[in-house]
């Protein structure tokens, strides 16, 4: 899929400490006013900046992807939340954060990456699988789809991805 002309003209930069504000308070937003907020404490603008990033048009935030390396298995990444602004989706801005997120973890000897998603969140899942990453199989199907029942919690079932990342 070619990126479009909206996302060529989109900055791709590491996040700053103080772009925290702008996203916490625009999240819930982006998520048509489900909160998600309390899924991204400020720590990740801290501690994990060199493995995620920020969509930036003109001074306005349009998007990020706050990524990591796993402590626990030295030849993966994780990306723990996405967002694009909904003025600006289905322009190849996910798909861009996402190019800069493998060359980041690929720099530091990763060939993996893993992330979950809501399995209520349909969009998410047809985005992912959409761009190379595999459901993990669950014994558990909700609809057809592989879930992990109570991932996060009681309830929070969850989809599990991976993508594999060539060299």
């Amino acid at each position: 899929m070619p990126v479009s002309d909206d996302a060529a003209s989109v900055l791709i930069r590491h996040p700053k400490q103080e772009d925290y504000y702008e996203v916490i308070t625009s999240v819930n937003d982006w998520w048509g006013g489900r909160s998600m907020a309390d899924m991204l404490p400020k720590l990740f603008f801290v501690h994990f900046s060199d493995t995620s990033f920020i969509a930036e048009k003109g001074n306005e935030i349009v998007g990020f992807l706050i990524g990591f390396l796993s402590q626990t298995f030295p030849d993966e990444a994780y990306v723990h939340f996405l967002g694009v602004h909904p003025n600006f989706r289905k322009q190849g801005i996910a798909r861009k954060l996402y190019e800069c997120f493998f060359e980041a973890v690929r720099q530091r000897d990763r060939n993996i990456v893993r992330l979950v998603t809501a399995s209520v969140n349909k969009e998410s899942i047809a985005f992912h699988t959409h761009i190379g990453f595999q459901i993990e199989p669950q014994e558990t199907q909700i609809d057809g789809m592989p879930v992990y029942p109570s991932y996060d919690g009681p309830g929070n079932d969850r989809v599990l991805f991976v993508k594999r990342l060539s060299s």
